[in-house]
C-alpha cells in the first residue's frame, strides 16, 4: 500500500510541476494549425514530464529507500558494530572528500548495502543485517567503499540525467508513432483520436523496454567504477573477497531479492539466470571479479 501511494504521489506532482512550467514556455500543445506536429513544442513537453520525473524520483530517493527497505538510521550507535561501521563510512567519506553520508542498517538475510541521495554531500549508505552478521570487517569495509565509491562518483545524478534523456525520446518517439497511425490507418485528420492513444500507450511500453538496456547498461558501468574506488579507498583484496563471498551466497542459494525500486542501487542486483545480461543492472560476480584481479 505504501508504495502504491508513493507511486500516486511522485506522479501528482510530476503533473503539477509539468503543467506549471508547460504553461511558463507555452507548450500545452503540439499540433499545429494543420494539425500535423510541432517538433520543437513535442520535444519541450516530453523533456518536461521525462526529466521532471527522473529528478523527482533523485530528491525522493532516500525518503523511498528508507521506507522501502525498512532502513534504520544510526544516529545513536548502540552496539560495538554500529560503532564501527559508522567510524568506517565516516573514514571512508573523508579519503573520498565528501561529507560523511547518512549510515543505516536494514533487516534482510542477503548481504547487501546500497547508497543513495540527491548529491555527493547529503547522501545515504546501508548494509543489511545479513551482511554484518557473516562477513568480516575488511568485507564490510571494502563494500562500504564501494558505496562510498558509488556518491563520490556522483553515479545517482547522473543515472537520473541518464534515466531523463531516456524518458525523453520514448515518449517523443511514441507520440511520433502515434499520430502517425492516426493519420494513415485509421485517416483522423484532425486532433487525435483513439487510436493515436493505443498506438502511443503501445509504442511507449515497448520503447521503454528497449530503452532500459541504455539504463542497464549505464548502471553497470557504475558498478565498475565503484568496484575500482572500493579497491581504492579500502583494500583491493578486501574487494575481491567481498565479491567472492556474495558469489558463493548467490551459489549457496542465500539471497532475498531487495524492492524493486532498490535493485539497481546495491552492490548485488539480483541473479536470475533466466534474465539477459542486457536487462541486468550489475554486471556478473565472477566478471567483476576478473575485472579487479586485473587491476
Amino acid at each position: 500500500m505504501l508504495r502504491i501511494g508513493l507511486f500516486l504521489l511522485t506522479n501528482i506532482a510530476v503533473l503539477l510541476v509539468a503543467g506549471i512550467v508547460m504553461s511558463i514556455l507555452g507548450v500545452g500543445h503540439y499540433l499545429d494549425e494543420t494539425g500535423g506536429i510541432n517538433l520543437t513544442s513535442l520535444l519541450i513537453l516530453c523533456a518536461v514530464f521525462g526529466f521532471t520525473g527522473s529528478f523527482i524520483s533523485l530528491f525522493m530517493s532516500k525518503f523511498i529507500a528508507k521506507r522501502t527497505t525498512g532502513t534504520r538510521i544510526i544516529t545513536q550507535p548502540r552496539t560495538a558494530d554500529e560503532q564501527w561501521l559508522v567510524r568506517t563510512v565516516d573514514e571512508l567519506a573523508r579519503k573520498a572528500n565528501i561529507k560523511c553520508p547518512e549510515v543505516g542498517i536494514f533487516p534482510a538475510a542477503q548481504a547487501n548495502a546500497f547508497a543513495t541521495g540527491w548529491n555527493r554531500n547529503a547522501a545515504l549508505v546501508a548494509v543489511s543485517e545479513g551482511m554484518l552478521q557473516r562477513f568480516d570487517r575488511e568485507e564490510v569495509r571494502a563494500v562500504m567503499a564501494h558505496e562510498i565509491g558509488h556518491v563520490a562518483n556522483g553515479d545517482m545524478v547522473t543515472l537520473t540525467l541518464v534515466q531523463g534523456v531516456v524518458n525523453t525520446f520514448v515518449m517523443f518517439f511514441a507520440r511520433i508513432i502515434g499520430h502517425t497511425v492516426d493519420r494513415v490507418v485509421f485517416k483522423n485528420e484532425r486532433g487525435h483520436g483513439i487510436g493515436f492513444w493505443v498506438t502511443t500507450i503501445v509504442a511507449q511500453m515497448v520503447l521503454a523496454i528497449l530503452a532500459s538496456m541504455i539504463v542497464m547498461a549505464f548502471s553497470r558501468y557504475r558498478e565498475f567504477r565503484a568496484d575500482a574506488a572500493g579497491a581504492k579507498l579500502a583494500s583491493r583484496q578486501g574487494m575481491i573477497s567481498a565479491l567472492e563471498r556474495l558469489q558463493a551466497e548467490v551459489q549457496a542459494g542465500v539471497e532475498t531479492p531487495m524492492p524493486d525500486a532498490m535493485k539497481a542501487f546495491g552492490i548485488s542486483g539480483g541473479f536470475k539466470q533466466n534474465m539477459s545480461k542486457l536487462f541486468s543492472s550489475h554486471p556478473p560476480l565472477d566478471v567483476r571479479i576478473a575485472a579487479l584481479r586485473r587491476g
